[in-house]
């Protein structure tokens, strides 16, 4: 029921993904809702429909509303995971409301001071870098920010087959030195790990090393979305430049167009999916706001990859060979 898009491409990608996935789905949610954008109003083989009769919604308070709203439909969600009726879960709506959810219902991988949200960054032409943490853990210390180092080099060996990824921790500068009193204590603790390259700077985004990029989660999520309003406002200037004349568009539909549109869906964000969270007991992805069909179909993908590699075995082992 949640996302700017919900329910309708939540339920058509929840359909797209028992037919290209070979899964099945269930959706929480608003029953009637639901069923009235069924073909026929019946479920297609393959998907179900669980009736909740609350949504926390965009505006509301997560951790209140995980509270109060028992019934609705990200915490059943998440109690489905932790019960074993699901394998894992895929949120496209609150995400605070989403990844305490997780947090509460699921629970916290023993040892794990706080959860973590990988996002995977692409790379032109190479395996994407991850971003670690995303927007979990706002105020992190500098024990919490090693352990999301830890958890991101694993989750990338999983993930994109990285045999030993490296870790850089972004800051305002490149030298030891540079960066808050979080960055500089991290960076103590960091220094002298074979797999910390050091400090890394915004302009480390993209570029394919290193493969993780550890901050905390105010950080991350600040900086993720000024490169996701970066790549959409240059996408968009190209293509109106090439539509601004009758010479650049017979140019665009003769010859660039087709391999800018390929170079576009692999910067879209659906292309990937989601996030996955990282230190709960269970499979949790974290999709976009403004999740497509598209973005659902890719993120029930990345949900069956964690849970074909045992996420959270290899979370619980990483953190254990740490201690």
């Amino acid at each position: 029921m949640g996302g700017d898009r919900a329910p309708g491409e939540i339920v058509a990608g929840a359909i797209q993904a028992v037919e290209t996935l070979g899964v099945e789905v269930l959706l929480f949610g608003r029953e009637d809702a639901i069923t009235a954008l069924f073909p026929n109003g019946a479920a297609p083989a393959g998907v179900s429909v669980i009736g909740c009769s609350e949504v926390i919604e965009m505006t509301d308070d997560p951790a209140r509303s995980i509270r109060s709203k028992k019934d609705s439909s990200v915490v059943r969600c998440a109690e489905a995971v932790r019960d074993g009726a699901a394998d894992a879960m895929v949120g496209a709506g609150n995400t605070g409301a989403t990844m305490g959810s997780a947090l509460l219902r699921m629970g916290r991988i023993k040892g794990v001071a706080r959860p973590a949200v990988a996002v995977a960054i692409p790379v032109p032409f190479s395996h994407p870098h991850l971003l670690v943490d995303a927007g979990a853990t706002v105020d992190a210390s500098p024990e919490w920010l090693v352990q999301f180092a830890l958890m991101g080099r694993a989750f990338s060996r999983l993930r994109f087959g990285v045999e030993s990824p490296m870790v850089g921790l972004l800051s305002n500068g490149e030298e030891p030195g540079k960066g808050d009193d979080l960055r500089k204590k991290t960076f103590e603790l960091l220094n002298g790990q074979p797999w910390f390259t050091g400090n890394a700077e915004g302009r480390d985004f993209m570029t394919g090393h290193p493969e993780v990029l550890v901050t905390d989660g105010f950080t991350g999520n600040v900086a993720l979305k000024a490169m996701e309003a970066a790549l959409k406002a240059a996408a968009g200037l190209v293509f109106t430049v090439l539509g601004s004349t009758d010479e650049t568009k017979k140019a665009a539909e003769v010859v660039t167009g087709p391999l800018l549109q390929a170079v576009t869906d692999y910067l879209d964000p659906d292309t990937f999916g989601g996030a996955a969270l990282l230190g709960v007991d269970g499979v949790c992805i974290i999709s976009h706001g403004s999740s497509s069909a598209r973005a659902i179909v890719n993120a029930c993908s990345l949900a069956i990859d964690c849970v074909n590699g045992d996420l959270v075995t290899l979370m619980k082992e990483t953190i254990q060979n740490a201690s």
